[in-house]
Formats: C-alpha cells, structure tokens, sequence
C-alpha cells in the first residue's frame, strides 16, 4: 500500500511539474500533447466523481486562456473526444461540468458524437 501511495504521488509530482512547464503556452497551435497534460489531472473525477482537484483546475484555466484561434478550439475539442474516447468508464456529463466547476467555462461540450469540426 506504500509503494501504490509512493507511487501514486512521484505521478503527481511529475504531473504537476509538467503542468507548470506546459502553462506557460506562447504558440499559436495547441497541440494535442499539450492539451492532454494540461487535462490529465482531471481524468480521476471524470471516471469516479468526488473532489475535483486545483491542479485539474489550474490545467482547465490555462487550456481556456491558451486558446488563440478556431483552429486552436478545433484541435483542442477534437484532442480531448477521441482522447475521452479511450478512458474507460468515463462520465461526459462530469467531463462537460468540469468548465463550470473550475470557473472558467469551455467553449464546447465533450461528446463522442460532437463534431468539433463546427466550432469557430
């Protein structure tokens, strides 16, 4: 049980550096890369509810304010569905409620059937 506990915050150690490293994105294309750092943190109250975090908080705000572009919200909205797409057990009502949460609304909502390919 140590190990997993040892485990489980050298992850978060890794997670949260990565973070801090990724905040700070200048260019004007988001890259899936970049877009899945900034959510990682998320994915634990997307699948299981419970508490959402301030590091998954503080990856929402900086994902919202690095939008520069449609085609930064394309590639973003597209990056997080099929990435969704692949976590079992996923929740897209919580997925979709995170912007609200962490009050800094998205500027679409997460479906596998959403076609990111519309938004402007």
């Amino acid at each position: 049980m140590a190990k997993f506990a040892e485990s489980r915050m050298a992850f978060t150690v890794v997670l949260a550096c990565m973070l801090v490293a990724a905040s700070h994105v200048d260019s004007a294309t988001l890259t899936c890369a970049q877009v899945t750092v900034l959510l990682t943190p998320c994915i634990s109250y997307a699948v299981y509810g419970g508490t959402v975090s301030p590091v998954c908080c503080q990856g929402i705000k900086t994902l919202n304010a690095a939008y520069k572009t449609a085609e930064d919200r394309r590639s973003a909205c597209t990056c997080i569905r099929d990435t969704a797409a692949t976590i079992p057990g996923i929740n897209y009502e919580r997925v979709n409620a995170l912007g609200g949460i962490c009050n800094s609304p998205c500027p679409f909502k997460v479906y596998p059937s959403t076609n990111c390919s519309k938004l402007n």
